[in-house]
């Protein structure tokens, strides 16, 4: 049973996680009343109630439960009900020690957090399919229920007895005989040949590096056995009548143990918890890369925003040191903006209001400690006020999908988890560096970008990048053919990618050997470079952490090594193809600014729109397609007043813009498009004089 799109909401929504149990019934009917002050339509429930839900092991109290919901219901707001499974009781980890997690060194980890649970122990799976069959009866016709939220940020990886046999179960599967998994994973090397099935284990501490390939698959299997856990919750649901949508969020940027494109397919919708993880500027970019991978992972579908920060921007340092930052109100608006131009169904938050005990008593809200005479809850209203003045952005198009971009990158998990293996020719290698890198600079040239599978039709887009992917299968292979060759496609490849085959097995004969026909290239050597090395190229373009010795063979240089050990040598190349198929590659990570300039040439001329045409730094412009039109939405995330000038209704005002409008810092429309307008040249966007009193 896969998900089903159709029964994803088709209005805007707006609030957050709410968690009744944390507070005396007082404080719920304030809660309420805010709510419906603050525009709120939506609150998630459940999501850590376990311990409430059933006290005791099939004891089950849902008086709290029945309450919530009908508070909710009675004041006019729906619920995203949990099943809450993320974090089970003590009483669980009592009965069942055997189903704690049990990490790669062997230490068998103790209750006192959340997702203390063995994703393949019996009793974890037994327990949450009870707990969820028991919701689904109870609720499944309930009104307020909107939706099914299961469980939370899968992610819990474990290297126990239980996983170690699961682990096995699905290499069988996989494989088939163990000669061919010792074939798969070159067990040759290092006298790691398996004889019996009962010698394979999950990739636990050892003494120095793994098997990369073995370490590639215990992560698919993790991957594949969470999601055995969300459809087995997922279907309990589906068993007791309930047509509400299921989804489960999925959690970006700096943790990634599931593969999106499969998960994708199974819920009825996509939604995702973002974080900024940075206070500078490319936070508004991090926002946008967030969004276009929820959109894209939809299928070009609209998805939700199932968490953000309602006021922090929480930063990571070494040991795991965190700083949490304010966030500007104002930045809080831009940003909602930015996921519900790239296809949210609303904003959601955790949360609404900000606990006062427990491990994230100090995580922001929509109500913060200091109550609602709160700039937080004042920003909340004026988003809630904001989202129902734009709530037609929210019925989806008839056909196609919501954003239309002419540009896309590749992405897929196995990619990140390739560069996760160790032993790599440069500790410096990272997979979500190179995608965000990429797709950072396509934002600042004012592109929409989709992300797309590996082995998908990349017909409709003008310029495809491949910023990593070390391991290629066949399927992958012979569409990034048949994209340059047979559909004209622009195709540019960087540094480390199709290097190997889908099991990590290097193609030898040259680099990059899946791809080495179509660029027309074959690298003969890898130079990394250490920190602070640069390579400079005879554009001006500098490099670094990565140079190679490239050879041309059916190719041209488009850019030259200039002085060192490569100088003169290729360092970009491009082939042409009859037909107008053009196969780019790139041999050095180039500087930022180096990167936009040689990605603004490849979208010129792959003929690549731009969203509108050229507009000031700092200026963020995406335009949505609906039901009835579609909707421009500007934002000003830089220091200057713009002014911006095209046919479209302010949806904000509600009326027409019949004169150039002044975008001043921070501030931002929405534009409901005159019909026959939506394309680059309709608009201008123009810097002001921002000199005082200007």
């Amino acid at each position: 049973m896969s998900g089903d799109p159709s029964r994803a909401p088709r209005r805007l929504l707006f609030g957050g996680d709410w968690n009744p149990e944390q507070w005396p019934r007082e404080v719920w009917d304030d809660d309420v009343r805010l709510m419906r002050e603050a525009g709120v339509t939506t609150a998630t429930l459940g999501v850590f109630s376990w311990s409430v839900l059933e006290p005791e092991e099939g004891r089950y109290d849902f008086r709290l439960l029945d309450d919530a919901l009908d508070l909710l219901h009675r004041n006019g707001l729906d619920a995203f009900l949990a099943t809450p499974t993320a974090s089970p009781p003590p009483w669980f980890t009592l009965a069942h020690p055997d189903a704690l997690p049990v990490s790669a060194d062997g230490t068998r980890l103790t209750h006192g957090s959340r997702d203390t649970y063995c994703l393949a122990a019996p009793a974890y799976r037994e327990a949450s399919l009870r707990i969820a069959t028991a919701l689904g009866e109870r609720y499944g016709d309930h009104p307020a229920v909107l939706g099914w939220h299961v469980h939370n940020e899968y992610g819990t990886q474990c290297w126990c007895d239980h996983a170690a046999a699961a682990f096995r179960t699905w290499l069988r599967a996989r494989y088939d005989t163990l000669d061919a998994l010792n074939s798969a994973w070159g067990t040759a090397f290092w006298s790691q040949r398996y004889g019996e099935w009962e010698q394979v284990l999950p990739p636990r501490a050892t003494q120095y590096l793994h098997n990369p390939a073995h370490l590639l698959d215990f992560k698919r299997w993790t991957s594949d056995e969470l999601l055995a856990c969300f459809t087995e919750q997922r279907d309990a649901l589906r068993a007791s009548g309930s047509t509400a949508p299921v989804t489960t969020n999925f959690m970006l940027p700096t943790w990634n143990h599931l593969e999106q494109w499969s998960w994708s397919r199974e819920q009825d919708l996509v939604s995702l918890d973002h974080y900024l993880d940075t206070t500078g500027p490319d936070g508004e970019a991090h926002a946008a890369y967030g969004a276009d991978l929820a959109r894209s992972w939809a299928g070009g579908r609209p998805w939700l925003l199932m968490e953000q920060s309602a006021g922090g921007i929480t930063t990571w340092g070494a040991g795991g040191a965190s700083t949490t930052a304010h966030k500007e109100p104002s930045r809080m608006l831009r940003n909602s903006l930015s996921y519900l131009a790239r296809g949210s169904q609303g904003s959601l938050f955790f949360q609404w209001r900000a606990s006062t005990a427990g491990a994230e008593t100090w995580h922001s809200a929509l109500v913060p400690h200091a109550g609602p005479d709160s700039e937080g809850f004042r920003t909340a209203c004026e988003l809630g006020a904001t989202l129902r003045a734009v709530a037609e952005m929210a019925e989806p198009p008839v056909d196609g999908p919501v954003v239309e971009a002419d540009v896309a990158l590749l992405w897929h998990a196995e990619g990140w988890w390739a560069l996760e293996s160790g032993g790599l020719p440069s500790e410096r290698l990272d997979y979500s560096d190179a995608v965000r890198r990429t797709h950072r600079e396509l934002y600042h040239l004012g592109m929409a970008v989709d992300v797309v599978e590996p082995g998908a039709d990349l017909g409709r887009y003008r310029l495809v990048a491949v910023p990593s992917l070390a391991g290629m299968d066949d399927a992958t292979v012979t569409a990034l053919h048949r994209y340059v060759k047979e559909q004209g496609g622009h195709l540019v490849v960087f540094p480390f990618t199709g290097v190997a085959d889908q099991n990590l097995r290097v193609v030898a004969g040259g680099y990059p050997g899946r791809l080495r026909d179509l660029l027309g290239v074959r690298v003969e050597q890898m130079r990394p470079l250490v920190p602070g090395e640069e390579v400079r190229l005879d554009d001006g373009s500098t490099g670094a952490s990565w140079s190679e010795l490239v050879h041309t063979e059916q190719a041209g240089a488009t850019r030259r090594y200039l002085g060192g050990g490569l100088s003169g040598l290729p360092a970009t190349t491009v082939r042409e193809y009859e037909g107008g198929g053009q196969a780019h590659y790139v041999s050095t990570e180039l500087a930022p600014a180096d990167l936009r300039r040689l990605l603004a040439g490849l979208v010129r001329g792959a003929g690549a729109r731009r969203v509108v045409g050229d507009l000031p730094e700092g200026v963020e412009a995406i335009r949505r397609r609906g039901a009835r039109g579609s909707f421009l939405v500007l934002l000003n995330h830089g220091p200057g007043t713009v002014t911006c000038a095209g046919p479209g209704l302010d949806m904000l005002s509600g009326q027409p813009l019949e004169q150039p409008a002044r975008l001043h810092p921070g501030g931002y429309l929405v534009i409901k498009e005159d019909a026959g307008s939506s394309h680059s040249d309709a608009w201008q966007v123009t810097a002001t004089d921002t000199a005082p009193g200007g």
